[in-house]
């Protein structure tokens, strides 16, 4: 229930019908029921942009993770934007189900990886979901999520299940990743939350069996480069925050592109098993 009045609030009463609200199974019995925001390529908003070039189903499918501050309507717009692209995408709200209001002080931690796995069983029981085509997309500390969530040492091993490709907007990285699925990071060259610095080490020492790491970093950009309305930019937590027009279309461009190459029917080669 909190769900849904949040997202009355978020969305309008006149757009709640882009998408729908669901609820799914955590990976485990002792935690909490989780939900998000759907967005399907042959509904509500996603229809209307994507117009008559979206094929049918199955789909491929993107989960969406959110950064601290919680689910959005910049993260639910992510989700509209993907379903006018051709995709499935649910965008996991982990921070309402467990009753937290904000995560900017690390209360959540690696549980949001988690939620990605369990975002992505309930897509791939979906009969419009190619089980075999899913892919995760965070920013920030979803962005972080994504890269646990496709490292090997850290989340992956304890599933079964491998995404497709993972992308993460401005995620703080770590070294020695031995990723399950090609990733897209993008981040600003001034972020001075999650430094673009940690992530050009993270390329530039991959373990020799990664997946490839794609980096790119944006001069004079800084952390949420992507949040349109951080216009004017403002700092919070001591960190700047500011909206880039031209990064924001570029990244955005880059995303396109790279789930359109990964996502494909007929794209080469599989997740690595391990």
């Amino acid at each position: 229930m909190r769900f849904a009045i949040a997202c009355g609030f978020w969305l309008g009463a006149g757009s709640a019908s882009a998408g729908a609200l669901v609820e799914f199974p955590n990976v485990s019995d002792k935690g909490p029921t989780l939900a998000g925001y759907l967005a399907r390529p042959d509904a509500g908003l996603s229809a209307i942009a994507g117009g008559t070039a979206v094929s049918g189903p199955p789909y491929a499918a993107v989960v969406v993770l959110h950064g601290c501050g919680g689910i959005s309507s910049h993260s639910i717009a992510i989700a509209d934007r993907l379903g006018s692209w051709g995709y499935v995408a649910l965008t996991v709200d982990s921070l309402g189900p467990r009753g937290i209001a904000n995560a900017c002080g690390g209360s959540v931690g690696a549980s949001q990886a988690f939620d990605a796995y369990a975002a992505f069983r309930y897509l791939a029981a979906q009969d419009f979901v190619d089980p075999k085509r899913i892919a995760v997309l965070g920013q920030s500390m979803g962005g972080i999520a994504a890269l646990y969530g496709v490292d090997y040492d850290m989340a992956a091993q304890y599933f079964a299940e491998r995404f497709r490709a993972a992308i993460a907007y401005y995620p703080n990285c770590f070294p020695a990743s031995r990723l399950t699925a090609p990733t897209l990071i993008v981040v600003g060259d001034k972020d001075d939350w999650t430094p673009a610095q940690n992530c050009r080490g993270m390329v530039a020492h991959p373990q020799p069996d990664s997946a490839p790491i794609s980096l790119t970093i944006y001069p004079d950009a800084h952390h949420a480069f992507d949040v349109v309305w951080l216009q004017p930019g403002r700092r919070v937590l001591g960190h700047w925050i500011e909206y880039d027009d031209a990064a924001a279309r570029d990244a955005e461009a880059k995303v396109h592109e790279f789930f359109a190459a990964h996502l494909a029917p007929s794209a080469a080669g599989a997740p690595l098993t391990r």
